[in-house]
Formats: structure tokens, C-alpha cells, sequence
């Protein structure tokens, strides 16, 4: 009994034995590393926004103000450089915060490093390379916490606006700048948050003074989108540098896209010194300007009186007013009026000729004012005009849509006889083109001289144009 009484005795004490044992062992193991593992896992999201925020139509940026937790690193003064340097993809991002702060412990000799929570949340999150350096430098990689006040200075514009919009509702992702001008399309769930969005993008963006927002209603005659301001000041005449050209416009009553400066650049570089632009569409002169800068003798026009306007002013104010003509012209007035009264001269030269037609909505369908433009007489078979003329197209197969239309506009078969390029894609499902071709004797010699609009044309010449796209 006695026996038995000792072997349990025995195994009682050796089982309080080995959980002493565990216990010292795990206490010394959280005693050599940092006081950041007895304290509850950070949040892996660096900001969580205050409710109050939600909804939010008036700019309160003190309602954004929350303290976080992040974790740092204690760095001797005398390696702190070559830490940071070593450690740039580990350390805290974010607008206005510095990723260098006082010891907490008051120490001179030493600094906090923060570190981004993304990257580490431990001391094991540090990659091989970082944790060789920290080893090589002689700093403890212990973390610690730090709490660390977040303003509406240090946040995102993102982070802003996902704050206020109601859950699940798209944030404006993205905007074109124009000059000291921000440019958006909002959708409607967006607009009661129209003007907070606006302050918003101008506080976030150096630069940017005027926030705009592009209204549904657009000018029937000189088909630009009407805007209202959002936030900022309400001057509407911008200033910018495209390819190295400089253009001054009022946004509000012109066209104007940066997205096309890749574009523009394509084009004038088809153009040689002595050719002749004649640009229909030309709108403040992007396609116009620095063909003439490149040494091209240049006829340019546009309907809307602001962009002649400013297109005027482009032009002396990168000094090629003489050597671009403007005109205030329908474009089918602009091609069967200075273009015809000067391609005889330009056909017997060497120079190239090139015709840009920029309005995409329309200009495949002004493309009929080259037939017969012409007398028969003048024909030949060199030097042809070339058309770079731009179009929307919502088809499956775009290329061929474009080319179709621009062979029933002009009466003749282009199947393999343009090129069509890719430019940008405008919206879902809606692609932006340009098909250039060599106008053809066939068409700018045809003798044909009746003007009339496509959709009014008797019965055997729409059934001659369907014929000629099916060729």
C-alpha cells in the first residue's frame, strides 16, 4: 500500500514538474521578447474611420482624428540611417506622418522607427535581407507599441471618401486634370457628396484649385459638356504643357483631353517639315500648334467661336501665327472652301498632305464633301491627300465598323486600302479609333459635284454606298 501510495505520490509531483517547467519556459520566452506579444494583435487596417464620419455632405476634418497602434523599432542614433535605409519598404507610409519619432523612454541616444502593420506584425515578419541588417547593425529586434495620432492631413483622399460615402457605394476613383483644373464624372449616388468630394481632391492634391463635375447637358452646336464647380475657385481658364507646348483655354466652353496627348504626339510626327496640315476640327490647336512648330505650313478650323478664339491665341503664344491660317467654319464649309481652293497647288508639289478630321462622334460622316471635290481635269495619280479621321465605335469587331462607315460616308471600298489604330477605350464596350487612307482619284476626282447628307440621298446612291462597304 505503501508502495502504491509513494508510485502516485511520484507521478503527481513529476506531472507539477513538467508543467512548472513549461510555464518557466514560456515566461522566459516572453520576457526575451517584446511586451508588443502580451498586448492584444494589432488590427491589420491602419485606420478604422469614427461613425460619425458616415455620411458626412460639410468637410468637418477634426471628425477624422483617431489614435492607432503601430509597431517600432528602438534604433541607437548611430545606426539610425543605414536602419531606415535598410528598412524603407518595412517603415510606416502615410502623408505627414515621420517615420523617425523621439524614444519614448527619453533616451537621447536613441530613436523610434515605425513600422507599417501591413508588413510587421511580429518580429519574424521581417524579411531575411531586413533581419541580416538589423543583426549586422547590432538592433534588438524587439517591438514595441506606439501610439500615433492619424489627422484628416494624414489620410488619403480614398480613405476620405470611403469614410463618407454609404457602404457598398462606388468612391470616385479617378479624375482628369486640366491645368490648376480637376475634371470628374460623377454618378449620381455621388452627387449630394459633391462638394465635400471636391474639397476633398484639393486638399489632397497640390496644384488643383477647381474642382469641376461634368453635367449631362451638353451644347448641341459646339458639342462640349457643360460643368459646374464643385469646390475651389471658379476660374475656368487653364494653363498647361502637353508634348512641350504650352495651351491656355477656358475649360468651360471648349474641348479639351489630356488622356489624347499620346495621340497628338502620333499624329504630328507623321508630319514632315514643309507638308501642309489642314486640321477640321481643330478645337484650341493641339494636333494644329506643333504641326506648325515641326515646320508645316497648317490651315486650321473650328465651328465654335471660343476655340478659334483660343486657338488664335495658342498659336501667337508659342510664336506659329504665321505659319498656321485659322478659320471659324462648319467643317464641310472648311473642306469644300480652303481645302479645294488649295489642293491644286499642293497636289503638283512634293510636300505631303495631310488632313486630320478630330470630332469623333461626327467626322466619319463629313467625309462625303471629298467627293468630286475636284474638277476631273486636276486628276492624278501622286501625292493624294491622307485623312487621319476619328470614330466612336461600339461593335464587336470596331476596326471593321469604322472602316465600313468610312466607305459608305465616302463612296468608295477602303477594305485594304487604310490603317486603322487603336487610340483609347472611351467606356465599356466603346472604343475610340482613327482610320487614316489615301483619298482616292476615284472619289476626290469622281466629277460628282452634288453635295446632299448621306440619310437623305435617293434610294440607287445609299444602295451604291452599302455596295461599296460590302466590297
Amino acid at each position: 500500500m505503501l508502495r502504491s501510495l509513494s508510485r502516485v505520490f511520484s507521478y503527481v509531483q513529476a506531472e507539477r514538474n513538467l508543467k512548472s517547467a513549461v510555464l518557466r519556459s514560456l515566461w522566459s520566452a516572453a520576457s526575451v521578447c517584446s511586451d508588443f506579444y502580451l498586448k492584444p494583435t494589432m488590427e491589420t487596417k491602419l485606420y478604422k474611420p469614427p461613425q460619425e464620419v458616415r455620411g458626412m455632405t460639410s468637410l468637418n476634418k477634426e471628425a477624422f482624428t483617431q489614435t492607432i497602434t503601430v509597431p517600432a523599432l528602438r534604433v541607437p542614433n548611430g545606426v539610425l540611417n543605414k536602419v531606415v535605409k535598410s528598412l524603407k519598404k518595412a517603415t510606416i507610409q502615410r502623408p505627414g506622418v515621420p517615420r523617425v519619432v523621439q524614444d519614448e523612454e527619453g533616451s537621447s541616444d536613441f530613436r523610434l522607427v515605425l513600422l507599417d502593420p501591413h508588413r510587421i506584425s511580429s518580429s519574424s515578419s521581417f524579411s531575411e535581407g531586413e533581419a541580416e541588417a538589423l543583426r549586422s547593425f547590432s538592433v534588438v529586434q524587439e517591438l514595441r507599441h506606439y501610439e500615433l495620432q492619424l489627422t484628416y492631413h494624414n489620410l488619403k483622399s480614398d480613405e476620405v471618401l470611403e469614410a463618407v460615402l454609404p457602404p457598398g457605394q462606388d468612391v470616385p476613383s479617378g479624375f482628369s486634370r486640366v491645368g490648376h483644373i480637376a475634371h470628374f464624372n460623377l454618378r449620381d449616388h455621388q452627387l449630394p457628396y459633391k462638394n465635400l468630394i471636391g474639397q476633398v481632391i484639393i486638399d489632397k492634391n497640390p496644384g488643383v484649385t477647381c474642382v469641376v463635375n461634368k453635367t449631362n447637358m451638353i451644347d448641341t452646336t459646339y458639342r462640349y459638356f457643360k460643368m459646374e464647380v464643385m469646390a475651389g475657385e471658379e476660374n475656368m481658364v487653364a494653363k498647361i504643357k502637353e508634348n512641350g507646348v504650352t495651351y491656355e483655354f477656358d475649360f468651360s466652353r471648349v474641348y479639351w483631353n489630356s488622356r489624347l496627348s499620346t495621340e497628338h504626339q502620333r499624329v504630328v510626327q507623321l508630319v514632315k517639315r514643309g507638308d501642309t496640315v489642314f486640321d477640321v476640327f481643330a478645337g484650341v490647336g493641339p494636333f494644329a500648334v506643333p504641326a506648325a512648330r515641326s515646320g508645316a505650313n497648317v490651315l486650321a478650323n473650328d465651328l465654335n467661336p471660343e476655340s478659334h478664339k483660343w486657338l488664335q491665341h495658342n498659336c501667337k503664344l508659342n510664336k506659329v501665327e504665321k505659319k498656321v491660317r485659322t478659320f471659324n467654319l462648319d467643317g464641310r464649309a472648311f473642306i469644300q472652301g480652303p481645302v479645294k481652293q488649295e489642293l491644286p497647288v499642293l497636289l503638283k508639289g512634293k510636300a505631303k498632305v495631310h488632313i486630320v478630321m478630330n470630332l469623333p462622334a461626327l467626322a466619319l460622316d463629313f467625309l462625303d464633301a471629298f467627293r468630286g471635290l475636284l474638277p476631273q481635269e486636276l486628276s492624278c495619280d501622286e501625292n493624294l491627300p491622307t485623312v487621319h479621321c476619328y470614330s466612336f465605335s461600339k461593335e464587336d469587331n470596331p476596326d471593321t465598323d469604322v472602316v465600313k462607315r468610312a466607305s459608305c460616308s465616302l463612296g468608295f471600298p477602303l477594305k485594304d486600302k487604310c490603317s486603322v489604330h487603336f487610340v483609347r477605350n472611351v467606356a465599356p464596350n466603346k472604343d475610340m479609333l482613327c482610320v487614316s487612307f489615301t483619298i482616292p482619284k476615284e472619289v476626290l476626282f469622281s466629277g460628282d459635284q452634288e453635295k446632299t447628307d448621306p440619310s437623305e440621298e435617293p434610294a440607287p446612291k445609299r444602295q451604291k454606298c452599302e455596295e461599296a462597304t460590302d466590297s
